[in-house]
């Protein structure tokens, strides 16, 4: 294994922790019986202790059982960061059932072939969604579906409040031998506590979608174990006790960082969730000057719409203790005006950008708390080790030279659900005997170990943080029989970072108008909402390289 010069700039954190073998619902019910009174969620106003939610927990899996769901199942979870989604991480898990989050605006198709690629007995989704998830039925076989709502684990008055806000449609279904109802659920279960399955830690616990190194998307096995140790080196990576604080949660559950980092890491460590189940900009100010949270993470998106976000120009700041950028390359130039208004609203913190990837289930890579290098993406976490290799080999390059970023440490994946060969292109052994992830993404490290990102070698877009893959969106566009070819770029976004763009090269004669819409109305058939084009350009043809291959960086420069 190589050598680890950062460990210098650990400054007081743990290296060589001692990883317990425990299940995620026994790491929580550790936590929660140590402050039993504890503010644990924190959601529309209404304050769920540890107690609270170590029952709805039980409670949930009382549920599941009562659907049917049994230990070994996998379930689907198409849920915004509501408690349910919560509860039904842990739930699952100590029923030994395995959980998927999925994002809840996916397109019919999307959330078919998800659930014919996890086998899924049963499927929880939003009340409003339904008419979607039917679509997806239909197309991927019968299954249980359990429907619920943002106000389902409200108070009354709570419940008013949320339906006021987000204006919530009521019920838009009835229940069958196939379909449930959370609410009803809730009242015929039998309050006798559930018994706790005997799980191994090792085995995998959740899956959650990446587009890992060639864009298709693929269902990323984690195991407790993995996430748990995680949880643990991102806590020493904080570098202050977490213990009674508060974290912020807009990031949602299907991403790595938000279940990993603003829920999993929080909640064991005895910290408070603040659950945030839509997020906008001025929403997510108003809750920063409400709640005062303690961390924050977010996108570089996310902290850019801040600067601009009247309601956040007078927030008093100096209650946070760790500010955390990932799911994309933080501008330099972003940086430094969010560090100066941080400092200018009483922050004594900066942002500390890091890296990760959902194959070693999210942050691997973080700024030091006192230490920061010009476009670096940090050091590893402990535990966790950095290496670059010549592309397309398990060589190791010389210090300071650009290879591929490989990774080795206790968060790695199992591998991809169903795809042995697709894991054996990214988790390899190499002469060391170690197993590494390689990551796809081209960088470098500094004679001090700090670790900079320079870019991918597959072809995505990050808008907003999410992972989008072009060539899914072609593919979609493509089935259209009046579309010869096409291709998708990322196109520089003040807000977004990139958006979404198609060049469509036309077959036939028909109105560019008309044919327009048709491929805006199959996008939203197959595609999620956030990766659907921003616009669609015809084009007589495509530049293409010497070599024949299309030339997507001119179209990325807006080529005409």
């Amino acid at each position: 294994m190589n050598k680890a010069p950062w460990l210098k700039y650990y400054d007081g954190i743990r290296h060589n922790i001692d990883y317990p073998d425990i299940t995620l619902s026994e790491a929580l019910f550790e936590a929660g019986e140590k402050t039993p009174r504890g503010k644990a969620l924190i959601y529309i106003g209404k304050i769920f202790t540890f107690d609270d939610v170590m029952e709805g927990i039980k409670r949930t899996q009382s549920i599941l059982c009562k659907a049917g769901v049994k230990t070994g199942d996998r379930i689907a979870v198409c849920l915004p960061n509501i408690p349910q989604s919560v509860f039904l991480l842990y739930a699952a898990d100590r029923m030994g059932a395995v959980v998927s989050f999925l994002h809840p605006l996916s397109a019919p198709m999307e959330f078919a072939r998800y659930f014919q690629e996890l086998d899924a007995s049963c499927v929880i989704a939003l009340d409003t969604a339904y008419p979607v998830i039917a679509k997806a039925f239909i197309k991927s076989g019968e299954r249980t579906l359990i429907l619920t709502g943002g106000a389902d684990e409200l108070g009354t008055v709570q419940r008013s409040v949320y339906k006021y806000k987000y204006r919530k449609n009521s019920r838009v279904c009835s229940e069958n031998s196939k379909v449930f109802l959370w609410r009803s659920l809730m009242k015929s279960v039998s309050k006798e506590t559930p018994e706790a399955a005997i799980n191994n830690p090792q085995d995998t616990a959740v899956v959650l979608f990446s587009g890992g190194t060639t864009g298709e998307p693929k269902g990323v096995m984690l195991s407790a174990k993995g996430l748990n140790a995680m949880a643990l080196q991102t806590a020493e990576m904080s570098h202050c006790e977490i213990k009674n604080k508060s974290m912020l949660a807009a990031m949602p559950m299907f991403h790595g960082f938000g279940l990993g980092v603003c829920v999993h890491t929080a909640l064991i460590h005895g910290a408070s969730v603040i659950l945030v189940p839509r997020f906008t900009v001025c929403e997510y100010a108003k809750i920063i000057k409400k709640y005062r949270p303690n961390f924050i993470a977010g996108v570089p998106s996310l902290f850019e719409a801040l600067l601009r976000e009247p309601a956040f120009d007078k927030a008093e700041l100096s209650c946070l203790c760790g500010v955390f950028s990932g799911g994309d390359a933080l501008p330099l130039t972003l940086k430094k005006k969010f560090d100066g208004f941080l400092k200018a609203h009483g922050a004594k913190v900066k942002i500390r950008e890091g890296y990760g990837a959902t194959e070693c289930v999210t942050a691997s890579c973080l700024t030091p708390y006192n230490t920061e290098r010009e476009g670096s993406i940090g050091i590893p976490f402990p535990d966790t080790y950095y290496k670059i290799c010549k592309v397309g080999t398990t060589e190791e390059v010389p210090t300071g030279e650009a290879g591929e970023i490989c990774i080795h440490g206790p968060a790695l994946m199992k591998g991809y659900l169903n795809s042995p060969e697709e894991t054996e292109k990214v988790l390899k052994v190499h002469k060391d005997s170690k197993l590494w992830l390689h990551t796809g993404d081209v960088g470098f490290i500094d004679e001090d170990g700090f670790v900079y990102f320079k870019s991918r070698l597959k072809r995505v877009i990050v808008s907003r943080g999410y992972n989008i893959y072009p060539q899914n969106i072609e593919g979609v566009l493509e089935l259209h029989p009046q579309v010869e070819k096409s291709c998708v770029v990322g196109i520089s976004d003040p807000y977004k970072m990139q958006r979404v763009k198609a060049y469509v090269v036309q077959r036939g004669k028909a109105s560019e108008n008309a044919l327009r819409q048709e491929l805006f109305e199959l996008c939203r058939e197959h595609i999620a909402r956030f990766a659907i084009p921003s616009e669609i350009v015809f084009i007589k043809s495509l530049p293409y390289t010497k070599t024949g291959k299309i030339a997507y960086t001119l179209l990325e420069e807006d080529w005409k």
